[in-house]
């Protein structure tokens, strides 16, 4: 199974600090955010990883480069002129993902930190889509979907935060024409054909939104000795 680390990004709320180096490379105990990706990818033996391209994103593969320091092999997706949102991002990088097969594929945020276990997804897919789910943090206490019997749905009342981990298939995909277009219509579409399970994953998640949170999870990992 491969996996694709979505980089493109902006980081807009990040500012300052993404004016210079993109999301992705900012550092926290000691290491990048998206090297904290490729390790884990790596210990669960993912070793073929995407990783899509826009803002300053020469400074991100100038950093990676094919990524045989990390263990894994590299694939860039370069993103030009518009944003493609999330979804297009993920259509755009599907030759890479699946050659052109049917296999289910990993996807991840760059810009969060986690000590999820990769190694617990699997490539069977029971539906469309398997996503991670974790608990609402403070700055998004409504949560994203509703978590029932291993599937997702919209509506309900206990409602649980997508953490930006999910497996594929590439069928999901099927039928786009366009080329910019977010994920979370798709999800909601699949969702109400019970085509989406989903997990629930109590370890430690952070979302890296803005510098003070940043700063925060920098301390925090310092502090347990990763930097």
């Amino acid at each position: 199974m491969k996996a694709m680390i979505l980089a493109a990004g902006r980081g807009e709320r990040l500012r300052p600090l993404t004016d210079t180096t993109p999301k992705p490379l900012l550092r926290v105990g000691g290491h990048s955010l998206i090297e904290y990706h490729l390790k884990a990818l790596k210990e669960a033996g993912i070793t073929d990883i995407v990783v899509n391209l826009a803002w300053l994103g020469d400074q991100i593969e100038s950093t990676l480069g094919d990524g045989s320091r990390y263990g894994v092999r590299i694939a860039y997706s370069y993103e030009t002129g518009q944003a493609l949102e999330t979804g297009g991002g993920i259509y755009k990088a599907l030759p890479l993902l699946t050659d052109n097969g049917n296999t289910p594929f990993i996807v991840t945020n760059a810009d969060t930190w986690t000590d999820f276990p990769y190694h617990n997804l699997s490539g069977q897919l029971s539906g469309l889509a398997h996503l991670v789910m974790v608990d609402n943090p403070p700055q998004h206490p409504d949560g994203d979907f509703v978590f029932e019997n291993g599937f997702l749905k919209e509506a309900g009342d206990e409602r649980l935060t997508f953490s930006g981990i999910g497996v594929y298939s590439p069928a999901l995909f099927s039928g786009i024409s366009e080329t910019i277009f977010p994920l979370a219509p798709l999800l909601r579409e699949a969702m109400n054909k019970q085509l989406v399970t989903a997990e629930h994953y109590q370890g430690s998640w952070f979302d890296i939104g803005t510098a003070e949170r940043l700063q925060m999870l920098d301390a925090s990992l310092k502090g347990n000795g990763h930097g």
